[in-house]
């Protein structure tokens, strides 16, 4: 029996959600998100997304979790949103960003410029003294998550010096080096 699938999803004040022909559309204060949406019945009352399988079939059970996981990451983000840090670690490591393109100076030869979807915030922190962050936030949890995997995709943390970017509170396994 899935827990997370039996599990109502709350809706919280100031989020509207809509069932139309198996989509589900989530409305609140920072966006709206819609999921298309089968072989799981949704019911919508007082206050709560409740989700049933019409069987105990493998791909039922496994959908019915799914889907309630991927309602409830919507509800969370146009409520309150989703945000993803990532540190560049390595010695001349930069970021900047004007408006929505993103430069970064990661030790190629070049500087690597990516434009970033509208959907999703960006901001870069760069202090004295401290490796670069930069900040995605947006209401699509796999938005944010797609484009977070795309910039540390242009330099995975390495295991011997741990250089390469990383999200924030990342444990990188680090390795020894030659033993003379």
């Amino acid at each position: 029996m899935s827990r997370i699938g039996n599990s109502p999803v709350v809706i919280p004040e100031g989020v509207t959600v809509e069932l139309n022909d198996n989509v589900i559309t989530v409305k609140g204060k920072l966006g709206e998100l819609t999921q298309e949406i089968s072989d799981v019945s949704v019911k919508i009352e007082d206050g709560q997304v409740i989700l049933e399988r019409p069987s105990e079939a493998k791909d039922h059970r496994a959908k019915h979790g799914l889907y309630r996981a991927l309602i409830n990451n919507m509800v969370k983000g146009v409520s309150e949103g989703w945000t993803k840090e990532l540190e560049l670690v390595g010695v001349g490591y930069r970021a900047s960003n004007q408006g929505q393109k993103l430069d970064m100076a990661i030790g190629f030869s070049h500087n690597i410029v990516m434009s970033i979807a509208p959907e999703v915030k960006i901001e870069t922190i760069s202090e004295k003294g401290k490796n670069p962050i930069v900040k995605l936030t947006s209401h699509d949890k796999q938005l944010v998550g797609q484009v977070a995997a795309k910039i540390r995709a242009f330099r995975k943390p390495e295991p011997y010096k741990g250089k390469g970017i990383k999200f924030v509170g990342e444990q990188i396994r680090r390795k020894a080096g030659k033993s003379a």
